[in-house]
């Protein structure tokens, strides 16, 4: 075979390889431990293998995550919480986070770290300004200190909110896009040193909360199938809200100089619980749209056929993470608290109506669960137990438009009662409520509310930092109280 014939042939072979790999090798997974129960590391990496994803984003650099992962070539984004972003303006502290959490790991055999986040969504709006001025250093302390230490090929990065760029409010397109007038100058230095080092531009976007934040959002907009009315933009035309934000960061970028930096989707998903509009049929609908659109490389209009570096959330429902944006924020997991599928998925984008493999070797407590007893003679604190119930566990499954909502009162209360006795592993203190509880080997469970039996401790993070069932804030408290009150009278 002559020469150019042999180096033609192998060109079309690589353009042909890099045709078939699955949807997976570009896919990557938030994995969030804000649970009562996590699930051990060991148990979540082999879901994570058995699944073919083949990168992961985490919110922190615990120890028992990153010893899991060791030797699997897992490409890994760790991550420094927002509350350490202050601590990482010193230079030796930036130094010592990353012999601690990279160079103890990143080694051939060893943890295959690509990314370290430098906060999360330090410039939300609502955080009224409060990491603006330590997240900048920090991000280039950290930076400096991986290059210093040999990783230059290590690349720190902010996952940002996309509430930092927007299109002013008489030209809503994105080619009108800017970053938010209050950040704009801190924006165009971070992208500046981003660039300077290779290092990519990370935002989350979530189509759902366009449509969870205005009920004049049109719904099909939300998703990829076409369905909505088309946004025109010059020549450039809009099917759907994902594209349209995209490109609004595209043109912000393009406005200081940078429309060429590489954008990595730290965080997008549908979540399934705890709205009316997260429900297990539209987070389908959601995936079904995506998922062969990032496997055929399809782009947006400013930057079309194009990969995408894309993290999914998330990988599983977390009972704690904070409820104060909404109760949906617990039910972001394509798969339930205990690895278990929730919903035909198919990572390749080849849309093929399959499950994902579930969590192997979970363990769970004894089917016992905590229902409400109807034969109590004094019923008159029952609102105050289920109150106490759902201050402490995760009683967003009730809520409006939530897939347990419409039971009668003592369902309302069973469910609470359950959910707290679970949490606490089952103690037979955790299910009397001043007798007005009971145990029962018989499932409550409906066609449409599932009563859930928690982890066993063998299958959860025993290293891990597990998360405490905390009070919920004062403002969520009085919704509560006041849902509670319905819930147990009706």
């Amino acid at each position: 075979m002559a020469a150019a014939n042999l180096g033609a042939w192998l060109c079309a072979l690589v353009v042909v390889a890099l045709a078939v790999l699955p949807a997976a090798d570009a896919l990557g997974m938030n994995w969030g431990t804000q649970a009562t129960h996590p699930l051990s590391p060991r148990i979540v990496v082999q879901l994570l293998r058995d699944n073919g994803i083949k990168k992961v984003k985490l919110f922190d650099a615990d120890q028992g995550t990153l010893n899991a992962l060791a030797g699997t070539d897992i490409e890994v984004m760790v991550a420094i919480p927002n509350n350490l972003l202050d601590i990482m303006n010193d230079k030796d502290n930036a130094r010592d986070w990353v012999r601690h959490n990279v160079s103890r790991y990143h080694f051939d055999g060893g943890v295959n770290i690509k990314y370290v986040a430098v906060g999360n969504e330090p410039f939300l709006a609502s955080y009224n300004g409060t990491f603006d001025k330590v997240t900048f250093p920090a991000l280039q302390n950290i930076q400096n200190a991986l290059n210093d230490a040999g990783f230059s090929e290590i690349k720190a990065t902010v996952p940002l909110n996309a509430d930092v760029y927007n299109s002013p409010a008489n030209n809503q397109v994105p080619s009108a896009g800017r970053f938010r007038t209050d950040v704009a100058p801190l924006m165009t230095q971070m992208v500046q040193f981003l660039a300077n080092n290779s290092a990519p531009f990370t935002v989350n976007i979530y189509p759902y909360l366009s449509l969870y934040l205005s009920e004049d959002f049109p719904v099909d907009f939300a998703f990829f199938d076409g369905l909505a009315k088309p946004l025109v933009d010059g020549v450039n035309t809009y099917t759907n809200v994902f594209d349209a934000n995209f490109d609004t960061l595209v043109s912000a970028l393009a406005a200081v100089g940078h429309g060429d930096l590489p954008i990595v989707i730290g965080e997008v998903g549908w979540p399934t619980d705890g709205d009316k509009h997260a429900t297990n049929a539209l987070a389908k609908r959601f995936y079904d749209g995506l998922l062969p659109r990032l496997a055929a490389n399809t782009g947006t209009p400013l930057r079309p056929k194009q990969y995408m570096e894309v993290y999914l959330f998330g990988l599983l429902d977390e009972d704690v993470k904070s409820v104060a944006p909404g109760a949906f924020e617990r039910h972001w997991g394509v798969l339930r608290f205990d690895g278990q599928p929730k919903f035909p998925m198919d990572l390749t984008g080849n849309g093929q109506n399959t499950m994902l493999v579930p969590a192997k070797g979970v363990q769970y407590l004894p089917r016992t669960w905590c229902v409400y007893n109807p034969n109590a003679e004094d019923k008159s604190k029952l609102v105050e137990n289920v109150n106490y119930a759902c201050t402490f566990a995760d009683c967003t499954a009730l809520g409006l438009g939530s897939t347990c909502y419409g039971m009668d009162a003592n369902g309302n209360a069973s469910y609470a009662f359950n959910m707290y006795f679970q949490v606490q592993n089952q103690k037979d203190e955790a299910c009397d409520f001043q007798a007005l509880a009971v145990p029962t080997q018989t499932d409550p469970s409906t066609a449409a509310c599932n009563f859930p039996i928690q982890i066993a401790a063998s299958s959860t993070s025993s290293g891990h930092r597990r998360a405490r069932a905390a009070p919920v804030g004062a403002a969520a408290l009085l919704v509560l109280l006041a849902l509670v009150q319905f819930l147990v009278s009706h």
